[in-house]
């Protein structure tokens, strides 16, 4: 089964990106979009371009891991779209980028310590 805060559907994915905000950097793209919900929904986008099937899999779950740590407002759906380089990030350096985007968008809660989830 899957987790409530994951996106999975198509269309889901479709409207953040049409109609969703976009924030860039050098490693990661995040579009972001208003649910109406009480919780957030990740998604993550990480094509071929980042490198083989290992390489793709740790980013995503080095994405997944950062979105799970960060305290944010309730209510977004967020698209996390990585981009080539990110295959050869440190966590660190994808976390700091990342957390960046997020404070850029507004979607850190006040307490946004790295100690809680936001997701579940």
């Amino acid at each position: 089964m899957k987790e409530p805060w994951l996106l999975t559907k198509k269309t889901q994915y479709s409207a953040v990106y049409r109609k969703g905000y976009a924030y860039v950097s050098a490693l990661v793209v995040m579009k972001i979009l208003q649910n109406g919900l009480d919780y957030n929904r990740c998604g993550l986008s990480v094509s071929k371009a980042v490198g083989n099937a290992v390489k793709r899999n740790r980013v995503r779950r080095q994405l997944r891991e950062v979105c799970r740590l960060q305290k944010l407002t309730p209510g977004w759906d967020i698209v996390f779209i990585a981009r080539r380089v990110s295959g050869t990030a440190r966590y660190n350096q994808l976390r700091d980028t990342v957390v960046g985007l997020m404070a850029q968008a507004g979607l850190l809660s006040e307490d946004s310590e790295t100690t809680g989830t936001n997701f579940n």
